[in-house]
């Protein structure tokens, strides 16, 4: 053996049920899941995951069906999943957000047989009257018009004709948990575990197969290889449990034999009180538009958050620069992540660089190998170069859910994922996001990315989150458009923000319409673009503009020509 192989780590790929009941028989008594005012240990998460594979097998649920998963972040939305994977079934996360239109796409295109949700708690949408809103008319226990034949309704008392949960356990009381371990052990690695709808920043949800390897293999990389996870941690994350980012994370724990915490309701004062109370050792926010409000807390720099030693978060580099500055204490770093690479495809390594970590997503997972070609050649692209992203390897998905077409389109054949989004690789193969591939603008056939504009207006103090996308235009085909959430106190108007770019940025790149809001079109934990873009067509189709207004120079900017 040679010295490369002291530090090597061995492959282990396992199914996410056996995962589970290996840390409930290693450490009993650990806890698993800390929620604001519920905590369950290993042995108790497998247990209560146990509970939920009975009542499925009792429910007829065969292995490769799917079971829809439609609540609130709580425990039991983990142990379900779990409860699900153990028994080859598989679970369908659904956004806790939808409504009705959306909320039945899925369910007719999952084909759940299933749904788990729950009653009216105070904190989100009473999901029982959503449903039956949704689909209306008898179906007995089920759906009208879907695959699903029971809802089981956890907590309150079911409105008929829902399966309560005190029905629930009586069936699941029913089934022999000899049978669930029989069939634990035919679920094999490769099988898939999870169906997680994504649209992104696009309009059509997509399932994204993902195999209990995909996984484990994730979870093994960012606890050996990135985060170090060891038993002591306790990861925090305000992520909805929806989202791949929320779930995975909770699997990276599991596979650690750390506690994951969750913050239950995101709301930005409540999260310092959790993350004091839990004494976070690893933070997991995702998003910019998560953590900013964090630490823009009047009282940030004064609680105590000693005990957190590294922070996730994407955004633009220079907002980035400024919230690591707010707990310099910690190692901040940043990722390039989707669902179809279960969660991060790269991640920055603890000991990069500042200007690595906030200047590029880091290095491809274990397992995992990327390129950027040309999109219209397919050819490989030099190291710096923008071009569109593919990766391949352990931690890819399996293609879209009941839809061969898409998933043949998106794969070529030697296995490359085309993922439609514009990136970079410096020399040593770390992965810098720049935009989607259709986030870039034509502008009088000049190239636009929307990200680069973003970032600029970011400069100006009034800018919290700025979004570019494209508005219709008769003389230039298409020109930018931006939405601004402006800094707390802050006031700006439309021809202020477009005088500061003028003179700064090249006029084509200049936002033509400057619209201001409060809140933004989510979907997850991301910003739905398309939407954006949405809006601002139906609003210059309905007020008859056609071609976006000349730009006039400021007065500072004399020497500027108007384009």
């Amino acid at each position: 053996m040679s010295d490369l192989d002291s530090d090597r780590k061995w492959i282990e790929a396992t199914t996410l049920g056996d995962l589970l009941d290996r840390r409930a028989a290693e450490h009993p008594q650990r806890t698993a899941l800390s929620f604001p005012g519920v905590e369950l240990t290993f042995r108790e998460l497998a247990e209560r995951a146990d509970h939920f594979a009975r009542g499925l097998l009792t429910c007829g649920l065969r292995a490769g069906d799917t079971v829809g998963v439609l609540m609130s972040n709580c425990p039991d939305a983990i142990a379900v999943v779990f409860g699900a994977m153990k028994i080859g079934v598989v679970p369908v996360p659904v956004n806790a957000r939808f409504k009705g239109y959306e909320l039945g796409i899925v369910v007719r295109h999952s084909a759940m047989r299933l749904l788990v949700t729950h009653g009216p708690d105070g904190a989100g949408p009473d999901f029982p009257a959503l449903l039956g809103e949704t689909f209306p008319g008898q179906a007995g226990a089920g759906l009208a018009g879907t695959a699903v034949e029971r809802v089981v309704v956890l907590g309150d008392p079911a409105p008929a004709p829902f399966l309560s949960e005190e029905e629930f356990a009586e069936l699941a009381g029913r089934a022999d948990p000899a049978e669930v371990r029989r069939r634990q052990e035919l679920v094999r690695v490769r099988d898939t575990a999870i169906v997680m709808y994504t649209s992104g920043t696009s309009a059509s949800p997509k399932g994204a197969m993902l195999s209990h390897e995909a996984i484990t293999r994730y979870a093994a990389g960012l606890a050996r290889t990135r985060f170090f996870l060891v038993p002591e941690d306790r990861v925090w994350t305000p992520l909805p449990l929806f989202h791949i980012g929320g779930l995975a994370f909770a699997f990276a724990t599991v596979h650690a034999g750390c506690t994951y915490c969750h913050a239950g309701v995101f709301k930005p004062a409540d999260a310092l009180d959790d993350l004091e109370r839990q004494r976070a050792t690893v933070v997991l926010v995702g998003f910019e538009t998560i953590w900013l409000p964090v630490v823009n807390q009047p009282d940030f720099a004064q609680r105590d958050l000693a005990s957190i030693r590294a922070v996730m978060c994407v955004g633009v580099p220079e907002r980035l620069r400024d919230m690591a500055s707010r707990l310099p204490h910690a190692t901040q770093v940043s990722c390039f992540g989707m669902t179809e690479a279960s969660s991060f495809l790269a991640l920055n390594h603890l000991t990069d660089s500042f200007d690595q970590r906030t200047g590029t997503g880091g290095h491809p997972l274990p397992g995992m190998e990327c390129r950027v070609v040309d999109p219209a050649t397919g050819a490989d692209l030099p190291p710096g170069t923008e071009g569109e992203l593919l990766f391949r390897g352990s931690n890819c998905f399996d293609g879209y859910f009941r839809d061969p077409e898409l998933t043949a389109s998106v794969f070529d054949e030697e296995g490359w994922f085309h993922t439609g989004d514009v990136a970079t690789l410096d020399p040593e193969g770390r992965v810098t996001f720049v935009s989607r591939v259709k986030d870039m603008l034509k502008v009088g056939g000049e190239n636009v990315s929307a990200v680069e504009v973003e970032d600029y207006l970011l400069r100006h103090p009034a800018v919290a989150i700025a979004q570019v996308v494209s508005a219709p235009d008769a003389h230039y085909v298409e020109v930018p458009a931006v939405y601004i959430q402006l800094a707390p106190g802050a006031a700006v108007t439309e021809q202020e923000i477009i005088d500061f770019c003028l003179g700064s940025i090249a006029t084509f790149r200049v936002p033509r319409y400057v619209r201001f809001v409060t809140e933004w079109p989510m979907s997850g934990t991301k910003i739905k673009k398309y939407v954006l873009r949405e809006w601002i067509a139906a609003e210059l189709a309905e007020a008859g503009i056609t071609e976006a207004p000349r730009l006039r120079p400021p007065a500072l900017h004399s020497d500027v020509s108007p384009a």
